[in-house]
């Protein structure tokens, strides 16, 4: 919780007044008011750079923010892209870089909590979540859109998020999470249980930002898949 206070903190201290630029894997991209900034922590880039985006596939990106993983995906041989968020500054965010790199043509944006957006058909080769970790009491209020992008009270959007994706996958598509040791890991796992979920971990990297966070890029595999 303080970690993520610190960077809500940070945030609201260094308000973003205009659109502006900022620089991540070697290129720049818009940010706009009110939208979780890249510019400060690595977990953005760090799993934009981990995922595996099938060749001439489909990728869903749920919680797009400035839109960067959704529109590396576009770069990186995805033919079709979609990318959601709740918020209605994210969704132009993400529009205005997928504009900025040229990829409006295989990208679209909603607006969306979750999957509510998306035609009850709309499947996906992968389906992404560099989710909301962190887990306040199930009553702690979330003020602003900005609050969203840091906290789960009572891991209700997690749980939703596991009860509905995999009818969002194409037959072997791959589910992923993104997620921290800052989360609560046990009850992740008591959530996949529930839902038929195996859980495993793709990658993990160790960084230090006033305090150590292990991030992790986590894949999440139904139960009729699974040896």
């Amino acid at each position: 919780m303080e970690r993520s206070r610190e960077l809500l903190r940070r945030h609201q201290e260094h308000p973003i007044r205009a659109p502006h630029t900022f620089t991540a894997l070697g290129t720049e991209w818009d940010v706009h008011p009110g939208v979780f900034s890249p510019e400060f922590t690595p977990v953005t880039a760090m799993f934009t750079t981990w995922l595996p985006y099938p060749p001439g596939g489909s990728f869903l990106e749920v919680g797009s923010g400035t839109g960067v993983t959704a529109v590396w995906a576009a770069l990186h041989g995805c033919r079709s892209v979609v990318a959601l968020d709740i918020n209605p500054a994210a969704v132009e965010n993400t529009r205005a870089n997928a504009h900025r790199h040229g990829v409006s043509d295989r990208l679209t944006v909603l607006h969306s909590d979750l999957f509510t957006a998306l035609p009850p058909d709309a499947a996906f080769d992968v389906v992404f979540w560099n989710s909301n970790y962190v887990e306040p009491p199930a009553d702690y209020p979330l003020d602003t859109m900005l609050h969203h992008a840091f906290f789960d009270p009572g891991y209700a959007a997690h749980e939703r998020f596991l009860a509905e994706a995999p009818a969002r996958l194409t037959p072997g598509g791959r589910l992923l999470l993104g997620f921290s040791d800052v989360g609560n890991q046990e009850r992740l796992r008591r959530l996949c249980d529930t839902y038929g979920l195996g859980l495993s971990t793709l990658r993990s990297e160790v960084r230090e930002l006033h305090m150590t966070v292990e991030f992790q890029l986590l894949e999440l595999t139904p139960a009729r898949r699974r040896p």
